[in-house]
């Protein structure tokens, strides 16, 4: 059943309907989308509070993980009561308070390939937040695969990664093409890199505006390019990379 854009919702999203881009039919593309994050933590936690406000009708989320009063200096929908809860819990009761219209959906669960095709199988548009590049991977393997629309990020220190991968089309590249081999995952871990947590906000919030985007179908189309933020120099950089040839994006 689809959702409508009823005298109430014309109110809450205003600002946005105005908007030449997104206008009451681009709201109620938005309305009508399903968008699955993958991790509520630095980069989930903006990702989902920033959809969940633009009206996105059906939010899944997926974690396993309980707050840690270390996680409350980047990760923004938590607060020191939150401490000990399961983040997915958590997150869903604070979605509630913001925006009752939104469906959310939770897994609490690790994503892996044994439920990875059950989870993915209603969503479009996949977020990844996870923390570590084994996830990242094989999110990019099922993904291309499905053709499904992949929005990945990445931070550490005061850096941030954003990738927009829409596998429908062939020619494009995927996460693999970047990377070829995969990273050490203490480049991810906050634990031992570090991180300044708004840096967090800025990339989840980016990736946030890429999924808005790709509902609207507006905005550069090209999913060659990766975005590479400095923020100690506040220097953005958009970087074109090519599919490989022997791309080992399959294996």
């Amino acid at each position: 059943m689809k959702n409508t854009l009823n005298k109430k919702g014309i109110e809450r999203y205003s600002r946005q309907i105005i908007l030449k881009d997104v206008g009451p039919i681009g709201q109620k593309k938005i309305m009508n989308s399903k968008v699955l994050v993958v991790g509520a933590g630095g980069l989930g936690c903006p990702v989902i509070d920033y959809l969940s406000r633009a009206g996105v009708g059906n939010i899944g989320i997926i974690d396993n993980d309980k707050v840690n009063i270390s996680n409350i200096h980047r990760q923004s929908l938590y607060n020191s009561r939150d401490v000990g809860e399961f983040k997915v819990n958590s997150v869903k009761e604070k979605i509630k308070l913001i925006n009752p219209q939104v469906k959310i959906k939770t897994f609490k669960e690790r994503i892996s390939k044994k439920n990875i095709e059950k989870i993915f199988k209603s969503y479009d548009f996949i977020v990844d937040g996870s923390d570590n590049f084994k996830t990242k991977f094989l999110l990019n393997k099922y993904c291309l695969n499905q053709k499904k629309i992949l929005i990945v990020g990445a931070i550490s220190k005061m850096d941030g990664h954003i990738f927009t991968f829409d596998f429908k089309n062939k020619n494009d590249p995927c996460l693999k093409c970047f990377y070829q081999t995969e990273p050490s995952d203490d480049i991810l871990n906050c634990e031992y890199e570090g991180i300044l947590g708004p840096v967090a906000g800025v990339v989840g919030n980016i990736q946030a505006i890429e999924v808005l985007k790709k509902i609207l179908k507006i905005g550069d189309k090209s999913s060659k390019k990766i975005l590479i933020l400095d923020l100690s120099k506040l220097d953005f950089r958009r970087v074109e990379f090519k599919k490989k040839i022997n791309c080992i994006c399959k294996k």
